[in-house]
């Protein structure tokens, strides 16, 4: 795998260039949206509901409706390039774990340019301890759960790794997050600097490191898999690659999948099919 460093301006971009790589990502979002329509009106729990000020500080809530109990909790977090994208083209991700009895929350958040990541990731914190102050009310276990992210969601999932809870918010207990999915996820931001993507996130080389979970220690050991699509450019395949290496070797738990013959958006609907891998994955790892 070549090193990022080794590209001109130009490779580097196409590397990163999810949207020009796939040409029919138009007639997909279109689908995602059809599809989010159809869960939040298919399936039980609460819409748009605020874990802040900021009107796109909000979560949608999918609750199963047969269970006799609080529902284990997911929670997943769209991509974007932290700039693009909402919980409304991503309530589709729901399905297959819904209908497999685990709650699902959408997480919307802040985007670039309007705050910086550090902010963004500020709003996932801030959603995780909303839910469990208050997932219960809803029909949830928040005691501990689980996450996935999509390419900026999986960043952001990975950040969480780094994240000391029991430092900053107390009254949260030490295995809190109990496993999570990156998926296609972007985990070395530094090559992002001199793309066109960084003209949102106003990176500098200082803060990109800062923000890199490959360059962080993870506070967190619960499971963690890492899943990229086999036709992905070789940049994703590396970003999964070192997250996964330098993370093993600092004791997390971790797995890396390449799913065959998925690209990166195609490989969302693992996650969302009752049938998909990810799903199956996802629930699997509720069990260990």
């Amino acid at each position: 795998m070549r090193n990022w460093r080794h590209y001109t301006p130009w490779e580097l971009e196409n590397q990163y260039d999810n949207r020009s790589a796939v040409p029919e990502h138009k007639e997909i979002f279109r689908d995602w949206d059809r599809r989010s329509r159809l869960a939040r009106e298919g399936f039980g729990g609460a819409r748009d509901l605020a874990y802040g000020p900021h009107p796109r500080q909000t979560l949608d809530l999918f609750v199963p409706t047969n269970l006799v109990g609080p529902a284990p909790l997911h929670i997943y977090l769209h991509g974007g390039y932290w700039q693009a994208l909402s919980k409304e083209f991503s309530g589709f991700v729901a399905d297959g774990l819904v209908k497999a009895g685990i709650a699902v929350a959408v997480v919307n958040y802040r985007l670039c340019p309007e705050v910086g990541m550090e902010e963004i990731i500020g709003d996932i914190r801030t959603a995780l301890v909303w839910l469990y102050r208050n997932g219960a009310a809803h029909g949830v276990n928040p005691k501990r759960v689980q996450l996935s992210g999509h390419s900026a969601g999986g960043h952001l999932v990975a950040m969480l790794w780094t994240t000391d809870w029991t430092r900053q918010i107390p009254e949260l207990p030490a295995d809190f997050l109990h496993s999570g999915i990156g998926i296609s996820g972007l985990y070395d931001l530094e090559p992002l600097v001199p793309t066109p993507i960084n003209r949102a996130l106003e990176l500098d080389i200082p803060r990109a490191k800062a923000l890199s979970p490959t360059l962080q220690k993870p506070g967190c050991r619960a499971p963690l898999l890492l899943a990229v699509g086999e036709t992905e450019s070789d940049e994703y395949h590396r970003q999964s690659e070192h997250l996964h290496e330098r993370w093993k070797a600092a004791g997390v738990p971790m797995e890396l999948e390449r799913l065959k013959g998925h690209h990166h958006f195609s490989i969302v609907d693992e996650l969302a099919c009752s049938d998909g891998a990810l799903c199956r994955a996802a629930l699997a790892l509720w069990s260990r």
